[in-house]
């Protein structure tokens, strides 16, 4: 058999050296573009929790909500595509529309006025009127019902984070079909993408029956019935946990922080 030259056989080496390279840095630069974008820090975080052209409202409620802690929970990151299910007034649809910038949107959802419902101020007019303000440009309220919440435009995995804080109990009272909810929810996320839950905690075994009296739901429920939708838990906050609360009242008593658990489920 004959041989190449060496001249020859150097050249071809070379040649398959740089084709090598080349496919190492093509697929080098394709795991960089498919990188998850960095998490804000905890000081960017600080900055826009304490920026002071935030209401007098909002920042009382800090006091209770502690949104730092909150946001850094969620791992927020600029350019986010969000829905705030149950947003009422928009306090924590504000925040994550800081937290996002610019390029990031947030759909702040209300259910429909219940038919001959007395006519009163409304939490969904105050999020609209909140939207106006050009900071928070970014927030778009939308009228759903809960058990299709999604807008249509990012129905089909275009949202990268859907939360429901502290009312996902009162779907018990309002007789939403939560599965239903849970489904769309699951449907509209990115693969990886967060399902964060955080709700006023209630004893062992007492499941979603306290929602209309205590405001309360059973950790352990929330967690089987979001589950059973297709998610998996990622990871457990208890920054408003209060073991101290016997949870058999809406009002602890003696008075104190009610027991609080948030809950950050994936979409694998």
């Amino acid at each position: 058999m004959k041989t190449c030259p060496a001249k020859y056989q150097m050249k071809f080496a070379n040649a398959l050296l740089l084709s090598l390279v080349g496919a190492l840095c093509a697929c080098a630069n394709l795991g960089a573009q498919k990188a998850d974008p960095a998490a804000l820090s905890k000081e960017a975080i600080a900055a826009i929790v304490a920026n002071p052209d935030r209401s007098a409202a909002d920042r009382h409620n800090d006091l209770r909500r502690k949104p730092a802690e909150m946001l850094a929970f969620i791992g927020v990151w600029p350019g986010m595509v969000a829905l705030d299910l149950g947003a009422a007034g928009g306090y924590t649809s504000e925040l994550l529309a800081r937290a996002f910038g610019p390029t990031g949107r947030v759909f702040g959802q209300n259910a429909p006025r219940a038919p001959g419902a007395a006519p009163r101020p409304s939490s969904a007019q105050t999020l609209v009127d909140r939207a106006k303000n050009p900071l928070v440009a970014n927030v778009v309220p939308v009228i759903r019902k809960f058990e299709d919440p999604v807008p249509p435009e990012v129905a089909n995995g275009g949202l990268d984070l859907v939360t429901i804080m502290f009312s996902y109990h009162d779907l018990g009272q309002m007789k939403v079909d939560r599965g239903q909810m849970n489904k769309a929810v699951f449907a509209a996320l990115k693969p990886g993408g967060f399902y964060v839950i955080a709700d006023h905690a209630g004893r062992a075994g007492t499941e979603i029956s306290e929602s209309g009296t205590l405001h309360r739901i059973e950790e352990a429920f929330l967690r089987r019935e979001v589950e059973s939708a297709g998610f998996k838990l990622a990871q457990r906050g208890d920054f408003l946990g209060n073991p101290l609360d016997p949870r058999d009242k809406n009002t602890p008593d003696p008075v104190q922080p009610k027991d609080e658990f948030v809950l950050k489920f994936v979409k694998p």
